[in-house]
């Protein structure tokens, strides 16, 4: 089994099959197979499902009312015309196995079910006696379809051919340290010269395979594709964008949740089906799913950094093996350096063209820790604390208070310059572009005080964006003003953070975000005055909210009874039991020692008798084993059941 394609399968696995959205009336869901074969045996592979249990599915959804329609059904509702029906069902299969047509077509005919089937062109370019260069390992050409039968199944009337591209089906170089990652979506590392592909040379090379398969595909079949499958499920916006000027406006992915009749057919989701599925877990894939669960270790890449080579890659051995002893589901990772601890970035840990690269260890880091411990990884940057050194920062425009005060005590660029924002966004387009990860955690330096913004820019955005005087003095003077003034300022900060996820997105895809909050925003709403933040307002907008919950950083008097008023306060919003996160502080940072781990225990485990499923911890400590993961994986972990200790 090849460790490359199998992670990537468990962990779009995971995704997959979490989605919490019940099953509606427009609806349908989309089901991915791939070999089909006789038995499971020791070789089989994690996708393979048995052709007993290929009949027992189709049997069941017959048997059952689901109607299994074509992806031009979904055209035809898109465009006006004929509605879904009730219970649709997508059939899929990918990467053009023999199996396909001895095992998976006679059945398609005897249930008259219509399907997609994606080709990768490349292996069924390989002569019939050859070998297909398989996840990493020689495969017999004959495990996949003769170019004859391709045409046999072309001309059933049930079957359309999908593009699974050409050549881009495996894992090149993308980094330094030699981890192999997916070819589409990857900037292939050069030993040799120690750099990373061009920008050109990338979108070249997307380019030309898609249109190499598209040929391909029309040669063989006699017509050009019009639904790219993306191998892995990864994709991007510069990916999408070349496949529908290539006439691929139909796009399958591995995203999670459903799919809504009239929703853009460029990005349908799919239900992964692995380790051969009996028909209660096939059916169980079919129906409402219990809330997603996130349990999060946040985690300063500064204490894995070493200028030491083979100490850093034993630093990062260490947390990887205290990620996967922990049983959290998702790591808060630094992507940006922080030496003197101001929350501040002056340097960053993937390789940019607008700030200093401490060290190119970020992607390596997150490449780790999904592939070895299974967790999803979020960039933990900053949203405006950039601070590239004094000859960039004349030629930016920083955040200033009407008083001349430090405001929050973050040195920011300023959300409403220009030249500061096009600066920000080129920083999260190569986060995307040379990094690999799964989300994005917005850091706490996303807020403006009730004397901030006062900077030049600023106050010409308020004064032509919002019609407000050009003076912090006059607009606070008049309530109205006021209060117009700083829920403009939460809106701004919140669509700034969405447009740097999207700048992302153009290399990597799909990216989830969440966003630390104060506090204090949630305990009084009248705060977002002070902050420009809004709990409603992120729960709305973001994936996740991360509430820093820690008591002693707000000087709580009982921190275990303000925990509890914290969340019996924040869990009254719409969404906060699906998309509210609870951070707890692991240190006291007034007197710089860790919070025993029998009261962060206690803080999780009345979480979880209050029905609270979501929270996590920062900052974590591998080296002093702070927290004691052997006592707090008891209540952190997602495993963890709730019973009395």
């Amino acid at each position: 089994m090849n460790n490359f394609k199998y992670l990537l399968i468990a962990l779009a696995l995971c995704s997959s099959l979490l989605s919490n959205l019940a099953w509606g009336a427009k609806d349908f869901k989309v089901l991915c197979f791939h070999d089909i074969v006789p038995e499971m045996t020791a070789t089989t592979e994690p996708d393979d499902v048995t052709a007993d249990n290929l009949v027992n599915y189709f049997s069941w959804l017959k048997a059952n009312g689901y109607k299994v329609i074509s992806i031009q059904d979904v055209v035809t509702a898109n465009n006006g015309g004929k509605p879904l029906p009730d219970k649709a069902i997508i059939l899929t299969f990918d990467d053009g196995y023999k199996s396909f047509y001895t095992r998976a077509l006679p059945l398609l005919k005897a249930f008259n079910y219509p399907a997609t089937l994606a080709i990768v062109g490349s292996w069924l370019d390989v002569p019939e006696n050859g070998t297909v260069s398989y996840a990493g390992k020689p495969v017999p050409r004959s495990k996949f379809l003769s170019l004859k039968e391709l045409k046999e199944i072309t001309n059933s009337g049930l079957v359309e051919i999908a593009s699974h591209t050409y050549d881009l089906h495996h894992g090149v170089l993308g980094n330094a340290q030699g981890n192999d990652m997916p070819a589409l979506t990857t900037f292939e590392y050069n030993k040799t010269t120690n750099q990373y592909e061009s920008e050109e040379h990338y979108l070249n090379r997307i380019k030309t395979d898609l249109a190499k398969n598209n040929a391909w595909v029309k040669q063989h079949t006699g017509k050009a594709p019009r639904i790219i499958v993306w191998p892995y499920g990864r994709y991007n916006t510069a990916g999408q964008k070349i496949a529908k000027d290539l006439g691929m406006d139909i796009a399958i992915t591995l995203d999670d949740g459903e799919n809504i009749e009239l929703q853009a057919t460029d990005s349908i989701r799919r239900i992964y089906l692995i380790n051969n599925p009996r028909i209660d877990d096939f059916v169980a894939n079919l129906r409402e799913y219990p809330p997603t669960l996130e349990r999060v270790m946040h985690v300063d890449l500064d204490y894995v950094y070493d200028k030491d080579p083979i100490q850093q890659e034993k630093n990062l051995g260490s947390l990887i093996e205290r990620v996967l002893a922990s049983g959290v589901t998702t790591v808060y990772l630094q992507a940006f350096a922080d030496d003197d601890a101001t929350g501040v970035a002056k340097s960053l840990y993937f390789k940019n063209n607008y700030m200093p690269v401490k060290a190119d260890i970020f992607s390596r880091a997150s490449w780790q820790l999904k592939t070895r411990a299974g967790v999803k990884v979020y960039a933990w940057m900053p949203l405006l604390a950039f601070n590239p050194g004094p000859e960039k920062l004349r030629n930016l425009d920083v955040v200033q208070s009407s008083d001349g005060s430090k405001g929050i005590g973050y040195l920011r660029l300023s959300p409403f310059s220009e030249r500061s924002r096009q600066f920000i966004k080129g920083i999260y387009t190569d986060l995307g572009r040379y990094a690999n990860f799964e989300g994005i955690l917005i850091h706490d330096d996303a807020t403006l005080s009730d004397k901030e913004d006062a900077s030049a820019p600023a106050l010409q955005y308020y004064a032509k964006n919002w019609g407000l005087p050009p003076n912090i003095a006059e607009i606070t003077k008049n309530p109205e003003l006021n209060e117009k003034w700083y829920k403009a300022k939460t809106e701004l900060l919140t669509q700034f953070s969405l447009e740097m996820r999207d700048a992302a997105q153009q290399y990597r895809k799909p990216i989830s975000i969440a966003r630390n909050y104060y506090a204090e925003v949630a305990l009084n709403p009248q705060s977002e005055e002070w902050f420009a933040q809004s709990i409603p307002n992120g729960l709305q907008n973001y994936n996740w909210v991360a509430l820093m919950a820690m008591p002693y950083m707000e000087k709580a008097e009982n921190p275990s009874q303000w925990l509890n008023n914290l969340v019996d306060v924040t869990q009254k919003h719409p969404q906060a039991s699906e998309k509210l996160l609870y951070e707890l502080q692991a240190k006291d940072w007034r007197t710089n020692k860790p919070i025993p781990t029998q009261e962060l225990n206690s803080w999780m485990r009345a979480m979880r008798i209050k029905g609270i499923h979501n929270f996590g911890y920062y900052p974590d400590d591998q080296f002093t084993n702070s927290p004691n993961m052997q006592v707090l994986k008891k209540e952190l972990s997602a495993k963890a059941a709730l019973t009395a200790q």
